[in-house]
């Protein structure tokens, strides 16, 4: 967002920066159905709204990533995974989230509701030999949108020298992530790497609009705008290593890391002035900044994990990651390192079982049922608050009859934020559902 001329330039001190202007009210359109948008306040900050890009199954599981493998399901998460796969694979999710935000505005506790649906994850992977394979994906990995409102007026402070005025705030975009990736093992120990290119636009802007009949038509409406676009290389690396208990079980450990990383960023801005006149609106650009390159800084990332599993049966896990924010800065827009803190994590716990994969009477019991939950905390810090966030998890994959193709299902229900301090809370459920086709790819099929 842009700052606003001098007049102004306290409101936007008050209800951007600080928490008022995280629970203002939303406008006319509150969730925006008309295009599917989830108006999100603490999308204004940062990249965004960080997405989860798992797939349906692990999601159902907790996201228990950095030990887990499947020969049928994958873990993008962790590309040391792609060595277990004994498939090619083809996976394709959506998700929709619906979401209650409830803060408080002007001394009284107030909600929305809102939500959205979008693709959620598409990958492929193949098997190239028997230790080793790859894979090719893509995914997002933030979001931004939110639209809300203020009034202001010449009674209260902090005072306006038009009479009441509503200021509006607006910002949409999205950061996305496409990636090759490979992995090869040598007896337990498995070793991956994916790099791909992340991309995408963010639009933050401001916009302050006359109301009072008397002087509406004697005063400007103002917009303060800015366009960021972002794209660049960004890697990660993974480890997976697994021993043999005894004739059924197994122990898998597991890590990933993703080095703090510089991604190229243009930033461009301008300021609008809307005079009306009677039945005349004169426009003019009082300000624009051209287009400017410079870099986004990513920080290092990093989890460990690790999980128990029984032979086509059940497995149990759990995981630590955790993102060092200090490390984030954008050059161009001094905004979006408003609101970061040092750093952020999560625990993730969750584990699957299978009744019985080999029962062809029994449909139901060829199934795999998930649980999980999680807690941790975001990577925003806003009126000196940490944002917490926990949630549950369940899930199920059914299988195609007669095949090793699968359809999944997830949910996810939890709570971002928190009250205090003028902030907001998030009362959220997502659903996942995915779809994995799995067939033979490279390999020389022989007659029995």
């Amino acid at each position: 967002m842009c700052h606003c001329h001098a007049k102004y330039s306290l409101l936007s001190v008050l209800l951007v920066v600080c928490g008022t202007s995280l629970f203002a009210q939303t406008t006319a359109s509150g969730s925006n159905p008309t295009n599917g948008r989830e108006n999100n306040p603490y999308s204004q900050y940062g990249i965004g709204e960080l997405k989860n890009g798992n797939n349906a199954a692990l999601i159902g599981m907790g996201s228990i990533t950095s030990a887990y493998y499947n020969a049928y399901r994958l873990n993008t998460d962790n590309p040391a995974s792609y060595s277990f796969l004994q498939r090619t694979t083809f996976e394709l999710g959506l998700n929709g989230t619906s979401r209650t935000v409830t803060g408080t505005l002007n001394g009284t506790e107030q909600s929305y509701k809102t939500g959205t649906a979008s693709i959620a994850y598409l990958n492929l992977a193949v098997p190239v030999t028997k230790n080793g394979g790859f894979c090719l994906g893509f995914k997002p990995v933030s979001s931004v949108y939110y639209r809300l409102a203020d009034t202001i007026s010449a009674y209260e402070p902090p005072y306006s020298p038009i009479g009441r005025a509503q200021k509006l705030y607006n910002g949409e975009g999205a950061l996305n992530h496409a990636y090759l990736g490979g992995s090869a093992k040598y007896k337990g120990l498995s070793v991956g790497f994916n790099a791909g290119y992340t991309f995408g636009t963010v639009r933050n802007s401001t916009v302050l609009v006359p109301i009072d009949s008397f002087s509406v038509n004697n005063a400007f409406t103002s917009e303060f705008s800015n366009y960021t676009r972002i794209g660049g290389i960004q890697w990660k690396g993974g480890l997976l290593y697994e021993v043999k208990l005894d004739s059924f079980h197994t122990l898998r450990i597991g890590g990933t890391i993703s080095t703090n990383q510089k991604l190229k960023q243009h930033f461009s801005e301008y300021h609008i002035s809307f005079y009306n006149f009677t039945d005349t609106v004169t426009r003019d650009t009082s300000y624009n900044l051209p287009e400017t390159e410079g870099r986004l800084t990513m920080p290092l990332s990093y989890s460990v994990g690790i999980m128990l599993t029984r032979d086509n049966k059940w497995g149990v896990g759990i995981d630590y990651k955790a993102t060092q924010w200090s490390q984030f800065k954008s050059e161009l827009n001094s905004y979006m390192n408003t609101g970061i803190t040092a750093s952020s994590y999560r625990v993730s716990v969750g584990g699957e079982y299978t009744p019985d994969a080999e029962n062809l009477r029994h449909y139901l019991s060829r199934g795999t049922y998930r649980l999980g939950a999680y807690y941790g905390t975001d990577y925003l810090q806003l009126q000196n608050t940490s944002l917490p966030y926990y949630g549950i998890t369940a899930g199920a994959s059914l299988p195609f009859r007669r095949t090793l193709s699968q359809v999944h299902a997830a949910i996810d229900v939890g709570v971002l934020g928190t009250t205090e301090n003028n902030l907001n809370r998030h009362n959220y459920v997502r659903f996942t559902l995915g779809i994995s086709l799995n067939d033979l790819w490279f390999v020389k099929r022989r007659l029995e």
